[in-house]
């Protein structure tokens, strides 16, 4: 027998199963999800994904409706992997929802964190922005639901897609998260790192003052190379010093942090610079300015500046006044 038989012989098993007569009041919901999960298995084997996806759906739906939440969310979860290629991504949004949702009520937050991260991997490409949501919904029911709490690790994915995305304000949030995830679990040695992160989103935004704030508010948790790294960028935008700028921007230990920061770091604008004052022009065979022969008197018998301009434009005065009667 062929898969595909094999499959509607289940589908029609689960029929059965859900009929009602006069010996039989209520339908047998969790045979029948049964005989629904077999039909997806067999349909998957065959390639035929359209059916056994809707196959997956009707056996959550009858495993939730006989409380089966774990089961239910589980069968959501499978016909999100069987159709990751067939269905939109704002599809595959609403499923791992669910399935999370089921998951939390059954108490497994591990698994309902990590549906929602699964399914945020597989749509990254096509739709960003609802991957960020479902990583920080994972991060949520991770801090609060799982036992395991990798809230840091989905945030963590959060906040760098944001800022591949150019969402500075959103990702700046997502690191403050972050940090605050790792000072709750004791883990203050990533903070220095974040910090230099928070530092190279906030001078792409344009904003030097606020880099200047979030060092001085985290950067007690650097280390060393963290700390000569911050000082010397934010010492060169102070100074407006674009060499100095942009050699700390490519400086190595920048270069070896995540890809996006990496990245980050080369679109940043740099500093506009000081520009040294012109110098004054100089006339060529300009003729020499006049000046007095008293001057020379007046400076050795020790007069004033102020006295000896006195003299100059009163000798200056004078010629003036011959050259009219002339």
């Amino acid at each position: 027998m062929s898969k595909i038989l094999e499959a509607q012989e289940h589908c029609k098993a689960a029929e059965k199963y859900l009929k009602t007569g006069l010996l039989k009041w209520k339908p047998d919901y969790d045979s029948a999800a049964d005989e629904f999960s077999q039909a997806a298995q067999c349909y998957r084997i065959a390639r035929d994904v359209k059916n056994s996806k809707e196959c997956h759906m009707k056996a959550a739906e009858l495993y939730e409706k006989n409380r089966s939440f774990f089961h239910a969310a589980k069968a959501i979860e499978n016909a999100v992997i069987v159709s990751k290629e067939l269905s939109s991504p704002e599809e595959l949004y609403n499923m791992a929802c669910n399935s999370s949702s089921l998951y939390q009520q059954h108490g497994s937050g591990d698994a309902g964190a990590n549906v929602l991260d699964k399914v945020a991997k597989i749509i990254e490409e096509k739709a960003p922005e609802l991957a960020v949501k479902l990583f920080q919904q994972a991060a949520d029911v991770s801090s609060v639901e799982s036992s395991q709490h990798q809230g840091t690790e989905y945030i963590s994915k959060s906040s760098r897609l944001l800022v591949k995305l150019e969402r500075y304000d959103e990702a700046l949030d997502s690191l403050r998260r972050e940090i605050g995830f790792h000072l709750e679990s004791g883990y203050a040695g990533a903070v220095g790192r974040l910090t230099v992160a928070i530092v190279l989103v906030q001078l792409a935004r344009g904003d030097a003052v606020a880099a200047e704030k979030a060092y001085k508010e985290w950067g007690n948790n650097c280390e060393v190379p963290e700390m000569q790294t911050l000082e010397m960028l934010l010492q060169a935008y102070d100074e407006e010093d674009r060499d100095a700028a942009k050699r700390a921007l490519a400086s190595p230990f920048i270069r070896s942090m995540d890809v996006e920061y990496a990245r980050l770091a080369g679109t940043i604008p740099l500093p506009e610079g000081i520009d040294p004052a012109p110098k004054a022009a100089v006339r060529e065979h300009a003729a020499p300015s006049y000046v007095s022969a008293n001057i020379g008197d007046g400076e050795e018998a020790g007069m004033s500046r102020a006295e000896i301009e006195e003299i100059e434009y009163a000798d200056n005065r004078k010629t003036e006044e011959e050259d009219d009667l002339c």
